[in-house]
């Protein structure tokens, strides 16, 4: 088993949800009940930059302007902030759409959810906003990450499905083979599949791009993991925001699960840091640094 030493860093400002690494090499993370964008170097006083406080930032992620670009789920506007603080916003032309997941893509531009629209949305660096529908309504797409394809993955968290979408917008849907299991997170793997977590069901699941899917249990079904990560050392990363954990599974499906040292602290986002540690946002107000340990 391995051994992990897990440190806090209060950060405060309302309860952070996601966390990215930023160009500058610190940490980026979203405070949604604040409408705080903050920034965290080790070892230094956390920064935060106000918002609109009902603005909801969500998901964060840096894009290939060399800024940090975020969900606004509560404003239905896709945010902007570079690293010394200058922020740019972009209403979305679909009203109550509900921006949420947020990823670079292939193609120079950001990709997006709108989880309360069914849609897909596509922002150039220079703030150009196209929409895409989905087949379907009620899908509640949810997390989105670039695949090793050339086309953007994604969950579907009330259709049960993982869903892809070419840069030219056409969209192909896999149905998971459990019922009820409610996929939020999903990462590209050091394999080049698409891995994902099921809410609902439990368990961590892994989608080729040719559509295959193997899905792993989790030892606590109950744990409610919500995000994925791919760390150092060939495993990926998850949260537990029910079980107050954080787990790693490697390629072949080996999966560990870790207790937090705070009890409640609802971890949602996870990202591998600049120092190779895996880092989460926990409601409580901090972010934790997760660092794999050799066993003595």
């Amino acid at each position: 088993m391995t051994h992990v030493s897990i440190e806090e860093h209060p950060v405060g400002g309302g309860g952070p949800y996601a966390v990215t690494t930023g160009p500058d090499g610190a940490l980026w993370y979203t405070l949604v009940h604040s409408g705080r964008i903050g920034r965290l170097v080790p070892g230094a006083a956390p920064e935060s930059h106000r918002l609109d406080p009902d603005c909801g930032p969500t998901v964060i992620t840096t894009g290939p302007d060399g800024a940090l670009w975020f969900t606004e789920y509560r404003a239905h506007r896709i945010g902007r902030i570079t690293t010394d603080g200058a922020v740019a916003e972009f209403p979305l032309p679909t009203a109550e759409c509900g921006p949420f997941g947020i990823a670079a893509g292939p193609d120079g531009a950001l990709w997006f959810t709108e989880t309360a629209a069914d849609r897909i949305g596509r922002i150039t660096t220079g703030g150009e906003v196209t929409e895409f529908p989905l087949p379907a309504t009620g899908t509640f797409p949810s997390a989105i990450t670039a695949g090793p394809d050339g086309g953007m993955w994604f969950t579907m968290n009330q259709a049960d499905a993982i869903g892809r979408i070419g840069t030219d917008g056409t969209v192909t849907v896999h149905p998971l083979p459990t019922a009820a299991s409610a996929p939020v997170g999903i990462t590209l793997g050091p394999d080049d599949a698409l891995w994902y977590v099921a809410i609902a069901a439990g368990h961590i699941g892994r989608i080729t791009t040719g559509g295959e899917t193997r899905e792993f249990p989790l030892p606590d079904r109950a744990g409610r993991p919500h995000a994925i990560t791919a760390g150092t050392g060939g495993a990926l990363w998850f949260t537990e925001w029910g079980g107050n954990r954080v787990g790693s599974i490697t390629t072949e499906g080996v999966i560990e699960v870790h207790d937090l040292p705070t009890s409640g602290s609802e971890p949602h986002g996870i990202a591998l840091g600049p120092d190779g540690a895996v880092w989460t946002a926990l409601e409580t107000g901090a972010l934790a640094r997760v660092t794999p340990k050799p066993l003595p």
